[in-house]
């Protein structure tokens, strides 16, 4: 039986920069190592520190992670870099994963004030995954991120990308001081309809100051600024009428696990009724929503609000953290939680179907 893996990642290198026009290689991301620290790595765009680039950490350290999480995390630092495609192809036969979706690392946060370097990142990066897209014969299909500050540019960026393999765009639940349903992104939003892409709401957030406030005395975790902001960007999506405005469009929220739902389209029915609108019960499906469960979420509870045709599953391939589970799609498999109608649509049919493979 085929699979996808829904939310798999690349973890972007010196190399992914490569690909700027001379013009803008002033903008090029450097790789800084704070001085007494020889296990991280930073990068520094455009004078300013911009997101964890790489721990430095080896297959013991790896192993140990797992252990202490319970689930297997690790992976090669060639594969997950993407230095080596026939190795990460290979790795993905071992796990029994036929296609990954590769979501962006670095663009989990902002990474740009100025526009012009956002463009330029954003056009690295994309023709850096267009070659890899070719490398991987059809197995390593992608999710664009693009220079939202300047939406020509964008829509723009999002016709390449598309051309070369990209199944998706890339969102935040927050963009800078703006939230996903505004519609100075419609542009964005009728270009990916009009070539049958996805929206891929990924844990994420794109305004510094928030990210900043949310960090405070938390324990070093991202629940808060990253996590909770899909879960209120799927809430305004669907009040503010984007599914109305854009009725071919389908929108994936990813790595935010799924136990919200409920309590999200319970509170949603309650505020249609308060304007005197009945909320469909079939509203995943009808709005074109999708959600990305993890194999601890209550999955067969999740699918009487998710429904059996609007859930996916992903393994965080490429990252170290709470979401990671790199046997993801073999343990679903394997947890008899499912029947085998249920595992095949998770698995296959419904990611099919959102990234329009």
């Amino acid at each position: 039986m085929p699979t996808i893996d829904s939310d798999a990642h690349v973890v972007e290198s010196i190399h992914t920069w490569e690909h700027m026009d001379p013009s803008e290689r002033e903008f090029m991301p450097q790789l800084v190592r704070p001085s007494g620290d020889g296990k991280r790595e930073f990068w520094m765009i455009d004078g300013k520190l911009r997101g964890l680039a790489r721990q430095v950490i080896n297959t013991e350290q790896f192993q140990e992670l797992s252990e202490r999480a319970g689930r297997k995390m690790d992976t090669p630092q060639e594969t997950r870099e993407m230095e080596n495609i026939p190795a990460r192809l290979k790795h993905m036969d071992e796990l029994g994963v036929d296609i990954q979706v590769l979501y962006p690392t670095v663009f989990i946060e902002h990474v740009a004030d100025r526009p012009e370097v956002e463009i330029a990142l954003c056009k690295s990066y994309n023709r850096w995954m267009a070659d890899i897209w070719e490398q991987g014969k059809g197995r390593l299909r992608w999710v664009t991120p693009l220079p939202l500050q300047t939406i020509d540019e964008a829509v723009a960026q999002l016709k390449f990308a598309h051309e070369h393999g990209a199944c998706a765009v890339f969102m935040r639940g927050i963009e800078g001081q703006r939230l996903t349903h505004d519609p100075y992104f419609d542009p964005v939003f009728h270009e990916a309809s009009e070539r049958n892409m996805a929206i891929g709401v990924h844990i994420a957030n794109s305004n510094p100051y928030i990210c900043d406030v949310l960090s405070q005395r938390n324990g070093g975790g991202a629940f808060w600024k990253f996590r909770l902001s899909n879960v209120g960007s799927f809430h305004s999506l669907i009040m503010n009428g984007l599914p109305q405005r854009f009725p071919n469009l389908r929108v994936d929220y990813a790595e935010a696990a799924a136990q919200w739902v409920p309590f999200v389209l319970k509170d949603l029915k309650r505020r249609w009724a308060a304007h005197g609108k009945e909320f469909p019960a079939d509203a995943m499906r009808q709005f074109g929503l999708y959600v990305t469960f993890q194999n601890d979420d209550d999955i067969d509870y999740l699918i009487k609000y998710v429904g059996e045709d609007n859930g996916l599953i992903g393994t965080d391939y490429g990252h170290n953290d709470q979401s990671t589970e790199i046997e993801a799609i073999r343990n679903l498999r394997t947890s008899g939680i499912l029947n085998e109608e249920q595992y095949r649509k998770i698995t296959w049919d419904n990611p099919k179907a959102l990234y329009g493979l």
